[in-house]
C-alpha cells in the first residue's frame, strides 16, 4: 500500500510472473499444486475468479450446501475451511509480491 508521497519506482514494481528463483534464500519451499482438476471446476460451473488453489474446498462447501439445503448452518466447518484457505492464499501471494519487490530493489541497487 502507500500514499502519494511513498510510491515504488516503476522499475522496481514486480510483474505478475516471478522473475527470480523460488528457492533463492529458502531451499525448503514446496511448489503449490492445484488439487481440483479443470474438469471438476467446469462441471461445477465455477466462475474463473474462484478457480484458485482453494477451489477444492469451495467445491466441498458447495456440495455440502446442496446436500443439507434447508439447514445451511451444518456446513459451517466447510465454510470456515474455505475462508481460511482463501486468507492464507492471500497472505502467501502478498509475501511473494513483497519478496519479488525486495529482490528487484536489491538488483537495482547492486
Amino acid at each position: 500500500m502507500g500514499n502519494a508521497y511513498h510510491c515504488t519506482p516503476p522499475d522496481v514494481t514486480p510483474s505478475p510472473k516471478p522473475s527470480f528463483d523460488p528457492n533463492l534464500g529458502s531451499p525448503a519451499r514446496k511448489e503449490r499444486v492445484m488439487i481440483a482438476t479443470e474438469a471438476e471446476m467446469v462441471a461445477a460451473k465455477l466462475p474463473l475468479e474462484d478457480r484458485d488453489y482453494c477451489a477444492h474446498k469451495l467445491l466441498k462447501y458447495r456440495s455440502c450446501r446442496a446436500d443439507v439445503f434447508p439447514w445451511l448452518y451444518k456446513c459451517h466447518h466447510e465454510k470456515h475451511e474455505y475462508l481460511t484457505c482463501e486468507y492464507e492464499d492471500y497472505i502467501l501471494r502478498m509475501k511473494e509480491y513483497e519478496r519479488e519487490k525486495r529482490l528487484l530493489a536489491r538488483q537495482a541497487r547492486i
